[in-house]
């Protein structure tokens, strides 16, 4: 018989454990940097919220067990003295829990119940289950005891303020087993598929298939390889409310969204291995595209944000993209590629350049993603040159695609205005040493310590010689033992925890290095690629990191940064081949 392939073990403070498809996980992280004693249900329909809280319980009386939690990407287990109780995912909305010398207690996180919030609690007759309704989530948690004992029932159908929720305890062969599902209204009484191991060995080579799929390339050389599948993995929802496709959100933590520039990353890593759930993520924000051509911010289950836009990096993720698929697009999705990025293309060049301006204009720095990077410091609304470095690169793909099409008319003129909109960057805002950024209304222009400004290294062999080398060299300047700062550690608006204010972040370390490398500087290219994957080799795959300890922040559990990892630690391995 072989052995379970059980994956990595992890922490729950830091990953939260949940399943692909599956819009809850189980915690403690319950808000923003917020953690609670006991693991919870956390559920991100209508934004992120701990449900319910789940308790091993001392069999003796009743009360809270010490335990240890253990988690791999099948399973999760909470271990006392006297015995353990285990967690599996059935499907994407239900878990299995069964425990052994410890009891279950699973309450609702929220004491108080009021006519437009918290968490009403009963006994369902028709389906012999008890029943926890949110108001915050707008779904039902429906729990079923499959065997052992009903200890105790509290609060049920109890108004205001009360303790609401049922405690599980063994019979006398000394085991118990329940299963708690996430609903919308109703459905059939829950009925067993398959027993316990069953259902753990089915996880379990789910998630193997997953990452045999995205990371066939790993070895001990990539050690982080499978975490990082695991958090791309256990971080997919399916579609539901307005998330219109399968989406890898940025994390099953608070930064619970598709912002639009960070799903470009997840496209990449899993294009190989996943290629619709690839494509799935490209296309997610622009299903939400407007009149304009403009993508929204972001997207989750029941928001979508316009107030900001993020940088049109789309035409260099796409030009990646098609050629990590392991199958060529057809004419029609081609085609449908093409129409998005002519839209959001567009946007820039109407709506985000001024009257006989050749470049466009940030109105704000998370326009840029980069939110608060010290390129914004005198002015927000600002031409710089990473935008236009972006937008040239796009244009560029749009010329290829629409020769692709048999519209040489629109190729060539796309391709002009790619000339024009290179040349206006290299006449306006480069001074012979470095770029500058310009206020889009008042015409002054400043230089800052930020990482920002290097960007335009992103086009790589479009860029005269002598111009990427003085990046390179600027860019040096920016790399600590663990990779690159976005702002200059010297430099006297560095701040340790200062968001793009120094922390190492995956996005700009994946657009520099392939810049670089596209430059024919390939020794700092490896350079940078090796100090960022053995980043998160040691520290894991957090939001950002701390650019002179390494020390994850923010986030935890961020997608953009595993993803990020496995293209950088794929294609080291390639080359490594070679």
């Amino acid at each position: 018989m072989t052995a379970a392939r059980t994956g990595p073990a992890f922490s729950v403070h830091d990953i939260p454990f949940s399943t692909c498809g599956s819009w809850f996980d189980i915690s403690p992280v319950i808000a923003e940097k917020t953690y609670a004693e006991d693991l919870h249900l956390v559920s991100h329909q209508n934004g992120m919220h701990g449900v319910l809280r789940l308790v091993p319980l001392n069999p003796a009386n009743g009360d809270r067990a010490a335990t240890r939690v253990e988690a791999t990407p099948g399973l999760l287990s909470w271990i006392g003295e006297s015995g353990r109780v285990d967690l599996a995912y059935e499907s994407p909305d239900t878990v299995r829990l069964r425990g052994s010398g410890l009891g279950i207690g699973v309450f609702a996180a929220a004491q108080a119940l009021t006519p437009f919030s918290g968490t009403y609690f009963f006994h369902d007759p028709a389906a012999d289950a008890h029943v926890f309704t949110s108001y915050e989530t707008g779904r039902r948690y429906r729990v079923t005891v499959l065997s052992g004992s009903l200890a105790e029932a509290a609060g049920t159908q109890a108004l205001g303020s009360a303790d609401r929720g049922l405690a599980i305890t063994a019979e006398a062969d000394g085991g118990w087993e329940v299963a708690v599902e996430e609903l919308d209204t109703a459905r059939p009484p829950y009925v067993s598929s398959a027993a316990f191991d069953e259902i753990l060995a089915r996880a379990q080579g789910a998630f193997a298939d997953f990452v045999d799929a995205v990371a066939p390339w790993r070895s001990s050389a990539t050690p982080a390889a499978e975490l990082a599948a695991y958090v791309v993995w256990s971080a997919t929802v399916g579609p539901t409310g307005l998330v219109t496709r399968p989406a890898v959100l940025m994390s099953k933590h608070w930064m619970d969204k598709v912002w639009s520039w960070d799903h470009c990353f997840n496209a990449l890593a899993l294009a190989p291995g996943s290629p619709e759930l690839s494509l799935d993520q490209f296309h997610l924000p622009f299903d939400h595209q407007d009149a304009a051509g403009a993508l929204p911010d972001s997207v989750t289950h029941s928001e979508v944000l316009y107030n900001f836009v993020k940088p049109p990096i789309h035409g260099w993720a796409f030009g990646h993209l098609r050629r990590r698929l392991p199958t060529p697009l057809d004419r029609a999705q081609l085609t449908q590629v093409y129409a998005r990025l002519e839209g959001w293309t567009n946007f820039w060049l109407t709506a985000r350049r001024a009257p006989g301006a050749e470049l466009p204009y940030y109105q704000h720095g998370n326009d840029s993603g980069w939110d608060n990077a010290t390129t914004f410091d005198p002015e927000r609304v600002v031409v710089t040159a990473d935008l236009a470095a972006f937008l040239v690169l796009q244009l560029r793909e749009l010329a290829g695609l629409a020769e692709e099409l048999g519209n040489a008319e629109a190729a060539r003129r796309w391709t002009a205005v790619a000339e024009e909109t290179q040349t206006a960057l290299l006449d306006q805002l480069w001074t012979g040493e470095r770029f500058v950024a310009r206020g889009a209304a008042g015409g002054d222009t400043w230089s800052s310590a930020s990482l920002l400004d290097l960007m335009p290294i992103v086009l790589g062999e479009h860029l005269p010689g002598e111009v990427s080398s003085a990046l390179a060299d600027h860019i040096k300047a920016h790399l600590t033992p663990y990779g690159l700062a976005t702002e200059l550690t010297t430099s006297p608006h560095y701040l340790a925890d200062g968001y793009w204010r120094g922390p190492i972040w995956a996005p700009a370390t994946v657009l520099v290095e392939d810049g670089l490398r596209r430059a024919g500087h390939h020794r700092l290219a490896d350079d940078v690629s090796a100090r960022f994957r053995a980043l998160c080799e040691t520290h894991g795959f957090a939001e950002n990191f701390d650019a002179l300890t390494g020390t994850g922040l923010r986030d935890r559990a961020y997608t953009w940064t595993a993803s990020s990892y496995l293209l950088l630690a794929e294609a080291h391995a390639h080359r490594g081949g070679r």
